[in-house]
């Protein structure tokens, strides 16, 4: 069913006016801080949350569609852990961004994302999303090989990899290091290079978290992507990407037998 015309402009005309008054009231700072905040909230948390209740409100349903079998699913007690350790990587990021944003505005340094009133078109948020996929691709990909080393795996990522066989939280499940540098800013820097428009980067922000929460779900609903990220949780050697582009550039998309000495 199309949707008329005169709709789509009115529904236009109210988001441009809306938006142009959140930029007439609050400071780059607020904006940025909170938008991006909010949109971790609704994006990741939440989310995360409904594919973990599944067990809960549809337990059949739930086994019915888990990859690994039940003996393998972390306990409760290891769940809350996750939780706690993915609530204070929240607040590190959290506190880390708004200290930036403080120090940048006291510096007289402007915001890297475009904050106006105008709304961004439609074939610049294309342009940005598709190349900022590209660019968090590479960054994630060589981050996550680079962390794979044995001198950083051991006391950085084998924390992440605790859960073989992962929920949607576990996704942020790592250590504060990590967090940070193979998480947080393989999505944000992409964005801030190119000079999208704030509202661009939620976008992209938006779409990397549900992506994240899913292939980390243990639940392969979407196009065997999550069972490709399960995957790397159960054999460690393959699958270091998201899109998969760069796994199959360097041939880490299919499993590869471990050489005794």
């Amino acid at each position: 069913m199309e949707v008329p015309k005169d709709i789509l402009d009115q529904v236009l005309s109210q988001a441009t006016a809306f938006w142009a008054h959140i930029v007439a009231t609050y400071s780059p700072q607020k904006i940025e801080f909170v938008g991006t905040l909010l949109i971790q909230l609704f994006t990741f948390w939440l989310p995360s949350i409904c594919y973990m209740l599944l067990d809960v409100i549809a337990p059949s349903f739930s086994q019915r569609h888990k990859i690994q079998p039940a003996p393998k699913q972390p306990n409760r007690r290891e769940i809350a852990h996750c939780f706690l350790v993915v609530l204070q990587n929240q607040l590190l990021a959290s506190a880390l961004h708004i200290t930036v944003l403080y120090a940048a505005s006291h510096a007289g340094i402007k915001s890297t994302y475009r904050i106006e009133a105008s709304l961004p078109a439609p074939v610049e948020i294309l342009r940005d999303v598709f190349l900022s996929l590209l660019m968090r691709e590479a960054l994630f990909y060589y981050g996550h090989r680079i962390l794979h080393i044995p001198a950083l795996y051991i006391p950085i990522h084998k924390k992440h990899h605790r859960f073989t066989a992962p929920i949607a939280l576990a996704a942020q499940f790592a250590h504060p290091i990590e967090h940070i540098f193979a998480n947080t800013l393989p999505i944000s820097l992409p964005p801030q290079f190119l000079g999208s428009h704030v509202l661009t980067f939620w976008l992209f922000l938006g779409y990397e978290l549900v992506n994240t929460a899913t292939v980390h779900s243990g639940y392969d609903f979407f196009c065997h992507k999550a069972k490709m990220h399960d995957l790397h949780h159960e054999k460690f050697n393959l699958n270091y990407g998201s899109l998969g582009l760069f796994d199959w550039v360097h041939g880490t998309d299919k499993l590869k037998k471990r050489h005794i000495a």
